[in-house]
């Protein structure tokens, strides 16, 4: 027996069935699932115009119909990660297994790391540390230092250059790391903005 939903369903959803169709056949590619769509998207109006009915039933089957097209592509690209046996003998390292070694090592490497930060010119410094660590876009750190994006380029190349020779060269070419001085850096500021 109808209810004054089904009423509802079929005279303010199933009128909408042609234009359903043609639209998921313009949205969807795979056409052997579109009737397997149709249908969710039918059973999803019903469920919730049984809580509340939309005041605009076409807009509300639609908008429907486009959630549950982007939940399937997104379930679509989601990978599923499958164990692959013991972990053991492809050497794997858990964080529980770490030796001191390993993390005296790691913790002389972060040091080191910091010290060639620190020993960065104050405005390279920045740079490297807003764009590399704070992965902050180019132009908002050109923004938030008033500077121009070519600036930002050159502070950010001249300090993972010293940066990499001081971890993996020792001094860098032409001797201390502050070589290049802050009357360089504010002439090259300068230029650029002139530019």
């Amino acid at each position: 027996m109808p209810t004054d939903l089904d009423d509802w369903f079929a005279r303010e959803i199933l009128v909408h069935e042609r234009a359903l169709v043609h639209y998921l056949q313009r949205c969807w590619p795979q056409r052997d699932e579109l009737h397997d769509l149709r249908q969710e998207v039918y059973a999803r109006v019903y469920e919730a115009a049984a809580r509340s009915r939309p005041a605009s039933s076409q807009a509300f089957l639609f908008a429907t119909a486009r959630h549950l097209m982007t939940d399937r592509a997104r379930r679509g690209r989601v990978v599923s990660i499958e164990p692959v046996g013991d972990f053991e003998p492809s050497n794997v390292y858990l964080v529980d297994d770490v030796s001191p070694e390993r993390w005296a090592g790691a913790r002389q490497a972060l040091k080191r790391l910091a010290e060639a930060l620190d020993r960065l010119p104050d405005r390279c410094r920045e740079v490297v540390w807003l764009r590399r660590v704070e992965e902050l876009p180019q132009k908002d750190v050109a923004e938030r230092l008033g500077i121009s994006g070519k600036t930002v380029e050159k502070h950010l190349a001249k300090g993972m250059r010293l940066i990499a020779d001081h971890l993996y060269g020792g001094e860098p070419r032409g001797g201390a790391l502050r070589a290049w001085t802050a009357s360089e850096e504010d002439e090259d500021d300068a230029r650029q903005q002139a530019d």
